[in-house]
């Protein structure tokens, strides 16, 4: 491994030239080398469950297949095990594919925070809670970058939505932004020490996440990350501001454009040489760290794609939550009568989410498969509704007379593949029609009716007090049917538990009103009342709590021991089965409930224990960092608050077992301004309006909307141009008629990415084309959009002509 004195020894060789190109990509995967000085091109790919390696065309949304991969559960539902040694070893898998197929970098975990369960890549991300979320991708991390590959922390910071994506201002304040949306990522850097991270598309609080020097400050001096930092796919905005807030990578390649810039900024003097510098040298050390992964030959892939798919079924069958279980209801067993299976997904599993994590799996079971291969009196299955939300009264009548002839029905609902994808948030939280249509007809026939739910993110559940049982599938990765049969017959009991809120409504939801409907700005008015922490301030209903799962046994809690820095407790299985306990310790402050903007209750540890029939054992949970810690934003730092805390163990947010006091030492703290905010110091947070959430911030936040009447710029995206007429608004046109067709013609994942060119912004046309557009064209390109067609046409034309020109007079010389 190159020591850093030879590190830097090696750059001092390097050219100006050869310094800037090495912070753009080659192509869409791979660093560029610099042949003469012996440094290599190593590649990055995505994704977080699965390696996504494209072996032909390239891109970054999973348009074009990639070459066979294990598919893992996705975040959603990993984060559901809450068991970090299982995570790990996911991650070793992950890392190990990724060796095998030579790739240096492996392009995830994703662990931003879910603000709102519409957000369209929530399946991507493990939980409402950033102690879970941290700890979780931390393993992840372990995980992979125990095979030498770079793991790849994301989306830094505050990616809570895909709508306007890479262009859309993320408004929040500095107790939100550091309690929430950075604290995830904290402890992810503190226990995972990750070799990489990636910034995110969109603004925070004005400036892009990749020119951020504040985020940057936290990152690395703050938390000292010592690893590279590169940017989403496209999202380079200022390629000299990135550099100075420490971004190294900008991905894919510019065709040299912005390698050009960086130059042209240090000779200027606009650009410290020695910040260039300090880039190049972080991409020489991920080059050495990555340097000693091994392959596997072609005979040995096959074994590991086997071994990796029987892990597959084993995350899939610990992480799957059973939320309603009805007069014991399950597990199902020879003697439960005659099984019909009903529902689409049950014969077409939906294992996955879309876009950049896309993988192309080495194998896939379906649950009707697996179930048909247990001792069930399986008389038959139908699949009772089109995946597409259309009637089919022919598919309803052959389900309802199935379900006549059958003592249970298992019936497989769910969210189809354009409902989560990345770069589209979903619009509301229900099921389609023609499902909750045949449910209710289901459930009136008097049979007893268990549905197995699809998705990675919550849904409104209407039927679940009127059925007798509810199993969370999630998306289950590849293994997953066969997880969920052995999970409905009592072959493994169910360990699941959620790691996030499941509401009983979508505008239930703080963050509802807004939520993907605005343009320039998302305003995050409801500060840290995000999931449990707002529902449990306000006391508000749930249709399943934070932490909520069920199995085939029942535990006992005793003995809770606590003090400031873990907990104690002993935890005994009563009943007659082997099962897993997840044991969640919270922290109550002082004030909290009343008076305080703060939330009533935070998670402070957690831990899984596994235990026989009649077994105890004796748990010692330690305490998150900041448990007893507000961010003081005066100070700009944590600050420790003094007083009687409880310390709460139980198996939910809202099933406490066992309460003991806490005495922390420390000073005194008052909401500042705590007058001036009713609404935040009660929870009520639906009913801040304007003025409060400008003294929350400190200042007035910028117009929510787009300005209207001006012409559109480079910095601005292309859906920008809706309703402005002439070329730019047949553009758009254009955009959403190709998505609409897509969707017709049955291909809802092709359809769902037309978003994704309506949210980029004009100066990524040139950046992302693979230098097919220069800027010249890119000029050209925004006359024609803002109704200057002819002269757009003539610009487009010459600039076209001219590289032509200049493309015959280098190959000439």
């Amino acid at each position: 491994m190159t020591t850093n004195d030879n590190r830097r020894r090696l750059r001092a060789a390097m050219t100006l030239a050869e310094k800037a190109s090495l912070t753009s990509g080659q192509n869409f995967w791979n660093t560029k080398p610099v042949t003469r000085l012996g440094v290599p091109s190593i590649m990055l790919t995505d994704g977080p469950h699965g390696l996504r390696k494209q072996g032909g065309a390239a891109d970054h949304l999973g348009l074009n297949a990639s070459l066979p991969a294990t598919c893992f559960p996705p975040a959603a539902t990993l984060a559901n095990s809450w068991d970090l040694r299982l995570v790990e070893q996911v991650g070793e898998a992950l890392g190990a594919e990724a060796a095998a197929e030579d790739v240096a970098v492996l392009l995830g975990p994703g662990l931003n925070i879910k603000r709102n369960p519409l957000a369209g890549r929530n399946f991507e991300y493990f939980s409402e809670d950033p102690l879970l979320s941290g700890r979780l991708a931390a393993a992840l991390v372990r995980g992979i970058q125990s095979r030498g590959v770079a793991a790849c922390l994301k989306h830094f910071a505050v990616n809570s939505q895909e709508t306007h994506r890479m262009s859309v201002d993320e408004v929040v304040d500095a107790r939100a932004l550091h309690e929430l949306y950075l604290e995830g990522f904290r402890v992810a850097v503190a226990e995972g020490d990750p070799w990489t991270v990636m910034t995110s598309y969109n603004k925070v609080n004005g400036t892009y996440a990749n020119e951020h020097l504040g985020l940057a400050a936290t990152l690395r001096d703050t938390w000292g990350f010592d690893g590279l930092v590169v940017t989403d796919w496209g999202g380079n905005n200022d390629r000299v501001a990135g550099l100075r807030a420490g971004n190294a990578l900008e991905m894919p390649s510019t065709d040299g454009a912005t390698d050009r810039e960086v130059v042209r900024a240090v000779e200027s003097g606009l650009l410290d040489e020695a910040v260039l510098d300090a880039r190049v040298d972080e991409l020489l050390a991920l080059i050495d760290r990555t340097a000693d992964r091994g392959g596997v030959a072609g005979g040995d892939r096959a074994a590991l794609h086997g071994a990796h798919h029987e892990l597959a079924v084993e995350a899939a069958r610990r992480s799957l939550v059973l939320l309603r279980n009805a007069r014991g209801t399950l597990p199902l067993g020879p003697g439960s009568g005659r099984v019909a299976v009903i529902g689409d997904f049950a014969a077409r599993p939906r294992y996955q989410g879309a876009g950049s994590s896309l993988v192309n799996p080495t194998r896939l079971e379906a649950a009707l498969d697996a179930l048909r291969a247990t001792d069930l009196d399986v008389v038959g299955y139908e699949p009772g509704f089109p995946r597409r939300d259309r009637p089919s009264r022919r598919l309803r009548e052959r389900a309802l007379r199935l379900a006549g002839r059958a003592d249970v029905v298992l019936l497989f609902l769910g969210l189809d593949e354009s409902a989560e994808a990345e770069g589209v948030d979903r619009t509301h939280l229900r099921l389609a029609r023609n499902q909750l249509a045949l449910t209710r007809e289901l459930v009136d026939l008097g049979k007893r009716v268990v549905v197995v739910l699809s998705g990675g993110a919550p849904v409104e559940l209407p039927f679940a007090e009127h059925v007798d049982a509810i199993l969370h599938g999630y998306l289950a990765g590849q293994g997953g049917g066969r997880a969920i049969a052995d999970l409905l017959t009592g072959a493994a009991n169910p360990a699941g538990r959620l790691a996030e809120t499941y509401p009983l409504r979508g505008e239930d939801v703080p963050s509802s009103a807004t939520f993907g409907r605005t343009e320039a700005t998302s305003e995050h008015r409801e500060s840290v009342y995000l999931g449990y922490r707002y529902f449990d301030k306000v006391g508000a209903p749930v249709r399943y709590p934070f932490g909520h799962g069920l199995g085939y046994t029942t535990f006992a809690y005793s003995d809770l021991v606590a003090g400031p820095t873990q907990t104690r407790v002993t935890v005994t299985n009563t009943g007659a089965v082997a099962g897993t306990e997840t044991v969640q310790v919270y922290t109550e402050a002082p004030g909290a409930a009343h008076g305080e903007l703060r939330a009533p209750r935070e998670l402070a540890g957690f831990t899984t224990v596994h235990l026989a029939p009649g077994e105890s054992a004796t748990v010692e949970v330690s305490h998150r960092e900041h448990a007893f810690d507000v961010y003081d934003v005066a100070a700009d730092r944590w600050r420790t608050v003094g007083g009687t805390y409880g310390a709460l163990v139980g198996a939910s947010s809202r099933d406490v077992r066992l309460r003991a006091d806490v005495v922390v030492p420390g000073g005194a703290w008052t909401t500042p301004d705590a007058d001036r905010l009713p609404h935040y110091v009660s929870g009520d947070v639906r009913g801040v309006d304007d003025a409060e959430f400008a003294t929350l911030l400190g200042r007035t936040p910028p117009p929510a909307r787009w300005e209207t009447g001006r012409p559109l710029t480079r910095d601005d995206i292309v859906a920008q141009a809706r309703g402005r007429g002439g070329f730019g608004g047949l553009l758009v046109r254009l955009i959403d008629a190709t998505g609409a067709v897509l969707l017709a013609l049955g291909r809802p994942l092709a359809a769902n990415n037309t978003r994704f060119a309506l949210d980029l912004p004009f100066r990524s046309v040139a950046r992302m084309s693979g230098g097919r557009v220069d800027d010249a064209m890119l000029d050209g390109l925004l006359l024609m959009v803002n109704r200057r067609f002819l002269a757009g046409v003539a610009r487009v034309v010459s600039a076209w002509c001219a590289r032509r020109r200049s493309e015959r007079a280098s190959r000439k010389n």
